[in-house]
C-alpha cells in the first residue's frame, strides 16, 4: 500500500485554528498556563501524574515539576496525591484545582466570544 505524502498547498488549504494561550506569571514561574491546564485535566481523567504525563507525551518528572510549581505559587495545592502501595497511589484535583480548570476554560471561551469579530476579521485574510 502506497503511503499518501501531504501536499504543504492542501494543508495550509485548511480552516485556521485559532486558540488563547493565556498565562499567569509570578515571578520567574508560570504559575498558571496552558500546559499546567492541560495537565489538571490529564490528571482528572487519568487518576495519576504518572499516566497523566503518559498521556500528554511528557516524562513523569516534567509533569511532576509542574504540578510541584503550580501548588507551590497557590494558596491552597491544586492536587492531592497519595503514595504508592498495594493501591498504587495516585492523584486528584482538589476543588482548588477543579476551580482553576474551570476558570480558566471559561476565560478561554469568554475571549473567544468576545473577541469573535476580530478573529473572523483575521482568519477571512488568509489563504484558504
Amino acid at each position: 500500500m502506497a503511503k499518501s505524502v501531504k501536499d504543504p498547498a492542501t494543508s495550509l488549504s485548511r480552516q485556521p485554528e485559532v486558540r488563547f494561550r493565556m498565562r499567569i506569571r509570578q515571578a520567574d514561574a508560570v504559575a498558571i498556563g496552558p500546559g499546567k491546564i492541560d495537565l489538571l485535566e490529564a490528571v482528572r481523567q487519568q487518576g495519576s501524574i504518572s499516566a497523566a504525563a503518559r498521556s500528554l507525551g511528557m516524562s513523569y518528572r516534567r509533569a511532576w515539576l509542574l504540578i510541584d510549581e503550580l501548588n507551590r505559587t497557590l494558596k491552597a495545592p491544586a492536587t492531592s496525591s497519595e503514595t504508592g502501595g498495594s493501591a498504587g497511589g495516585g492523584c486528584v484535583l482538589t476543588p482548588v484545582g477543579e476551580k482553576i480548570v474551570r476558570l480558566y476554560r471559561e476565560i478561554e471561551a469568554e475571549a473567544a466570544r468576545t473577541c469573535a469579530p476580530q478573529i473572523s476579521a483575521l482568519t477571512k485574510l488568509m489563504k484558504r
